[in-house]
């Protein structure tokens, strides 16, 4: 199994000189970001789902290697709310095709005001090409049902953990044997950062739920505030090799300006 670890996004203004070399300019840098990271989570899908080409110009401007987890356009989860999903399901898969291998997991992101239902949830998952990874970030109380997490199984779909403020925010139910985690915001200072010892506590319940003879393990880290997404980035797949786990590439140390 491997446990790949990186940041959601990479176009961050304040993120120039800390993880970007001040004269790197801004077109070279998800080339920049690939050479110290393994995988991203590519939230501007979410905003404008971006043509086939421009996920192809992506995929040749990473290493082989390189996995680029997708959140799904917002018309999809937020305007449509699940309704009527064939259409955007389908045009979300054509244009992601260009990411060929690179591409990984597919996230759902529910509005918060979106509340439970499973025919609706289970309608949608079932436009997606088989073998299509997709994790769910369901963000209302009422979707913890057995039902709910019946149709998560069923579908081979992961519901993504969350944490934010140093606390679960979802049921740790696994529902896949590949997993999904997404960090929001820690409680260490200067915020958003996360202490070591969250850090710690959630590597544990990653590995009670998915030993290392399962499939992969995504983890992300949301909050990109002053470059804070690195650097626990960096600390959570240090903590996870020295555990030893299988991990993608992640910078070696913190940089010493995150010190």
């Amino acid at each position: 199994m491997a446990l790949f670890v990186g940041t959601s996004g990479w176009q961050y203004d304040d993120w120039r000189g800390r993880l970007y070399p001040k004269e790197t300019p801004r077109r070279l840098w998800l080339e920049e970001y690939a050479r110290r990271f393994g995988t991203v989570e590519n939230n501007n899908a979410f905003y404008r789902l971006p043509p086939p080409e421009t996920f192809a110009e992506w995929r040749s401007r990473v290493p082989d290697d390189f996995v680029m987890a997708v959140k799904a356009s917002r018309y999809l989860t937020h305007i449509k709310r699940l309704h009527d999903p064939q259409e955007p399901v389908q045009r979300l898969c054509t244009a992601t095709t260009g990411l060929g291998p690179r591409l990984g997991p597919i996230l759902l992101q529910l509005p918060p005001t979106l509340r439970a239902d499973p025919a609706l949830l289970d309608t949608c998952l079932g436009c997606f090409p088989p073998g299509t990874r997709v994790a769910v970030e369901m963000r209302h109380e009422s979707w913890w049902t057995p039902e709910i997490r019946h149709v998560l199984t069923r579908r081979g779909a992961a519901l993504c953990w969350a944490d934010r403020r140093a606390r679960p925010v979802a049921p740790l139910w696994r529902t896949a044997d590949w997993g999904y985690l997404r960090f929001h915001a820690g409680l260490a200072q200067p915020f958003p950062r996360y202490g070591k010892q969250c850090l710690t506590h959630w590597l544990a319940r990653l590995t009670e739920s998915w030993p290392d003879d399962y499939d992969d393990v995504y983890v992300y880290f949301n909050n990109d505030l002053g470059g804070a997404a690195v650097l626990d980035a960096t600390v959570f797949a240090a903590a996870a090799a020295s555990a030893g786990r299988t991990v993608s590439r992640t910078p070696a140390t913190v940089p010493a300006r995150y010190a």
